[in-house]
């Protein structure tokens, strides 16, 4: 948009599936087999505003919808103390339901795994 200088973007990210092979062999319950598939899909949108020089992000899954719920908002901004630096903050939620006995499992696996990429 040429008048507020936001350029917007919506797509479609691939990610590897990272799910451990344990859980995904562990195929016994019928609701587990899902957890084989070798890639994740993710649906990214933004905005990224020139002018005032920052740009939001928000992120879901579009795999497991039946059974899982992630979804993430990041915000990168001009930070006050320099503008050469930026400031960044992220907020994220998971939520697993469906998968019996394995859900506390598997959000704690996801927990732990998007922390390990926060800290990155």
């Amino acid at each position: 948009d040429l008048s507020t200088g936001i350029i917007y973007r919506k797509r479609i990210a691939t990610c590897q599936n990272v799910i451990p092979e344990i859980l995904r062999k562990n195929s016994s319950v019928s609701q587990v087999s899902v957890l084989k598939v070798p890639d994740i899909y993710l649906e990214e949108e933004s905005w990224l505003n020139t002018q005032k020089r920052n740009m939001a992000m928000k992120t879901h899954c579009l795999t497991w919808t039946q059974y899982a719920s992630l979804s993430e908002e990041s915000v990168f901004r001009e930070s006050l103390e320099n503008p050469n630096w930026t400031d960044f903050t992220q907020k994220g939620r998971i939520s697993v339901t469906g998968a019996g006995l394995l859900n506390c499992v598997l959000e704690a696996f996801a927990q732990s795994f998007l922390k390990q990429g926060v800290k990155k």
